[in-house]
């Protein structure tokens, strides 16, 4: 395979295997694919393709965050998509590669005064969000990632080129959109309809801890009554104490956020102890969002609400009893639920918003941070909060498929099935190893 793909081939013998393997989360560093191939071209994956399929476990790798590790598929081939890495304005379109970092996408569409609702950290990779929706600081206003989708190019599993818009493909051009990374074929290129680029105002809003019983119900109505240019993340970090915040961001001016944190300042019945506010350009915004870039170990999963928690004492109880882990319950609704359940892969159209459960991890503490986090999943679920968002991928989180996809899931299935018949794309929560 050497001499058929374009940046060549990475073996576990060569010098650069080491970083060629690497992935975003520290825990998979012991991870040992057969060989990376570096791929440039749509035929470069056509040969992997070729040579790895029915033989080792294939697996593309864009931004390298997959959860659990399906980036680096022990004694696979990895095909890594970043020389991929071509950002093309259309008019107010933009042509992607499926190897761009979020980063460079947000400079990309920028400089031509355009903007894309995106997530936040910036070396994540255009391809793993767009496909398993793709939530952000923008989607409240402007919708999901996927929701901007106009056309993919994929090669499926047989070695077949294909484009998947919403007049060719329309079952694989519906699937992409938000039935996850992994699952239908390795997609080369995207096409996004773009919009004018906003001016953002970011916010930050701290409350006493003695507030905490007021702020989680208010923070909940505040967010569903919001108008969607506003969205909001109350982040949690546990223990006894715990540390409990409010981020967020306004398509708009300072004065116009600051009416909406003065409604929730209101309902909290408490004032604040700390609040700031900061206008931007949405270039700017993007960046002061993305926050680190660096590499650690973590742990995660989450869950999804579709009505506000009931009585806040029995999660605050939650989350003393599991300390040192983060809830980041990011807002939903606004333009995400202009698109029906059923008119993308996308299932989660009624939330109100997700949660996301994070813990930090090193090899040692691996599995008491694992035990963790699915016990405060479980008790989230107990509270009402079921469902999942499978860009943060768990496949020990019950009946997953339904989780994930809800009333999607058999379509789903199918989909996966015509395209992949062969059962090429398999590994840790993907659709066809459950079938």
């Amino acid at each position: 395979m050497r001499s058929k793909v374009s940046g060549g081939l990475v073996l576990p013998e060569d010098a650069g295997y080491p970083q060629a393997k690497q992935v975003a989360n520290v825990l998979f560093d012991d991870r040992r694919p057969a060989a990376v191939a570096r791929c440039a071209t749509v035929a470069d994956v056509q040969a992997c393709l070729a040579a790895a399929a029915g033989r080792v476990p294939v697996a593309a790798r864009s931004g390298g965050h997959s959860y659990v590790g399906n980036s680096a598929p022990d004694g696979g081939l990895v095909m890594d998509l970043s020389a991929m890495s071509r950002v093309r304005m259309q008019g107010d379109q933009a042509v992607v590669g499926a190897g761009v970092r979020l980063a460079d996408l947000y400079s990309a569409v920028a400089a031509s005064g355009r903007a894309l609702p995106g997530g936040s950290c910036p070396t994540v990779g255009v391809a793993g969000l767009t496909l398993g929706g793709g939530i952000g600081v923008l989607s409240r206003a402007y919708g999901l990632t996927c929701d901007r989708l106009v056309e993919a190019q994929v090669v499926t599993a047989d070695g077949t080129v294909r484009t998947a818009s919403a007049s060719s493909e329309p079952d694989l051009f519906w699937a992409l959109r938000g039935g996850g990374g992994g699952n239908f074929g390795v997609v080369t290129s995207f096409t996004f309809a773009t919009f004018p680029a906003p001016s953002l105002s970011a916010f930050f809003i701290q409350f006493p801890a003695g507030a905490w019983g007021e702020l989680i119900p208010a923070w909940q109505q505040w967010v569903a009554d919001a108008p969607r240019q506003l969205w909001s993340m109350l982040r949690i970090d546990t223990g006894d104490p715990a540390v409990v915040f409010a981020v967020g961001s306004y398509v708009g001016d300072a004065a116009g956020v600051n009416r909406q944190l003065d409604s929730l300042v209101s309902e909290v019945g408490h004032p604040p102890v700390s609040r700031v506010v900061r206008s931007f350009g949405y270039l700017d915004a993007m960046r002061y969002y993305g926050g680190g870039s660096g590499r650690e170990g973590f742990v995660a999963s989450s869950r999804v609400l579709v009505e506000p928690l009931g009585d806040p004492r029995r999660l605050l109880d939650l989350v003393h009893a599991h300390p040192g882990l983060s809830l980041l319950i990011d807002a939903a609704g606004g333009a995400i639920g202009d698109v029906g359940p059923q008119d993308t892969a996308f299932w989660h159209r009624r939330a109100l918003a997700t949660v996301q459960i994070y813990g930090k991890a090193s090899v040692s503490t691996r599995d008491a941070v694992t035990r963790q986090v699915a016990a405060l999943g479980a008790g989230l679920a107990a509270l009402g909060a079921a469902g999942g968002y499978i860009n943060y991928l768990d496949p020990a989180l019950p009946d997953w498929l339904t989780a994930y996809y809800g009333g999607n899931a058999s379509r789903l299935a199918d989909v996966a099935r015509r395209y992949d018949r062969e059962r090429v794309f398999t590994g840790p929560g993907l659709l066809n190893s459950s079938l």
